[in-house]
């Protein structure tokens, strides 16, 4: 705040970019900036439907603004709707009399001429749906004596989008499915004009069945001819890249470990939130271990990190972790209720003969760390930031 950079809130649509911006505007009204200092125009509210252009922005901020003299407070909420916003933003940037945030529910938003223009003038944000941590706060439970996995498997039933917490259980589908449809429409159909709406959404129903998974392009190509549906792998690329856009899904690359180089010829995929997948394909307490997998793959990412799928040799590795110089190694698993589930989670790792801290990750209650390997439940991994 008060810095002469661009404050750039991204996430998916309804995960609570929104509420942000208002805390933002609240501490600032806290710390004696007046009203007319503060400009906020969210552009999903009808009245700004007819804003489209760079011009007519300029025009109505010019409107809104009592005394240029001043510092100014600029909100723009969803601002990916006015073509060519980021020449506009650019401008007020050079003008130091602006402190500017703006949100987007495309991944986009900072690719290409944003990036061009504003090299090093802007801070990303990244705004994931509630944690589990952030979940149990919702709720006023405290996580210090927090032992109830009945309150977990709810979270990983239906997710985290803050609005969906507000539903009784037997409306939360209704509304995860309504949110999703909205994404779908919005945010992948109207903005890439896709004519194939049928297509996109086996694509996706295959990915919430394989998540996890590792697969390729063509592993979908192969699904769909079962159907008797031709596609080129060119056409997958460009789907999964609109999800991805979307926030909606998040591609994680394989890294060959021994070579220090990244695999392109597979990924795996994950959803931002389970609660989609529970709405359109169902299942995530049947397919724990899934889910789980997806659990952990995104309170990686809040916790600032930079994963990878490891292949160590003849190996798979669930996720390579890394901040700075920092790298951790994780594997999840549902529970080490076998000795045959205890050697297939812990060889992994033990094959990796370095100092960087490897922990297996499960919903069990007894500690089976060994030879240097932490093994830590779900839980607490979620609540108590062990890692």
């Amino acid at each position: 705040m008060n810095k002469n950079i661009i404050k750039v809130i991204s996430g998916i649509r309804r995960c609570g970019k929104s509420t942000i911006l208002q805390q933002i505007i609240q501490d600032l009204k806290a710390e004696g900036i007046k009203d007319e200092n503060i400009i906020l125009i969210n552009f999903e509210l009808k009245r700004y439907f007819n804003i489209k252009t760079i011009t007519e922005l300029d025009d109505l901020i010019n409107n809104l603004i009592k005394n240029k003299s001043e510092k100014n407070y600029l909100f723009f909420d969803e601002i990916q709707e006015v073509e060519n916003w980021e020449k506009l933003i650019n401008s007020y940037l050079a003008e130091e009399n602006y402190d500017i945030y703006i949100t987007g529910s495309n991944a986009k938003l900072l690719s290409g001429e944003l990036s061009t223009y504003l090299t090093g003038r802007f801070v990303e944000i990244r705004i994931y749906p509630f944690s589990f941590l952030e979940f149990l706060d919702y709720k006023k439970i405290d996580y210090k004596r927090y032992d109830n996995e009945e309150i977990f498997n709810e979270y990983l039933k239906y997710g985290g989008m803050p609005l969906a917490l507000e539903f009784p259980e037997n409306e939360k589908i209704q509304y995860l499915t309504d949110l999703y449809n909205s994404i779908i429409l919005k945010d992948i159909v109207k903005r890439n004009e896709i004519r194939d709406i049928d297509l996109l959404d086996r694509i996706l129903r295959f990915i919430m069945a394989n998540i996890g998974q590792l697969f390729s392009a063509n592993s979908i190509v192969k699904y769909l001819k079962k159907d008797k549906v031709n596609l080129s792998v060119n056409t997958i690329y460009n789907y999964l890249s609109y999800m991805e856009e979307a926030c909606l899904i998040n591609k994680v690359k394989k890294e060959d470990l021994v070579g220090k180089k990244i695999l392109s010829h597979s990924e795996k995929f994950y959803l931002v939130d389970l609660g989609f997948r529970e709405a359109i394909y169902g299942n995530n307490e049947k397919d724990i271990g899934q889910s789980l997998e997806n659990i952990v793959y995104i309170e990686l990412l809040r916790r600032g990190y930079n994963v990878t799928v490891g292949k160590f040799r003849t190996k798979e590795l669930d996720f390579v972790c890394k901040k700075g110089e920092e790298i951790i190694y994780i594997q999840v698993s549902y529970i080490l209720a076998e000795k045959t589930t205890i050697e297939r989670e812990f060889e992994p790792l033990l094959k990796i003969h370095d100092n960087y801290p490897k922990y297996v990750i499960t919903m069990d209650r007894v500690d089976r760390s060994q030879e240097g390997i932490k093994h830590i439940n779900m839980i607490n991994f979620l609540t108590e930031n062990e890692i």
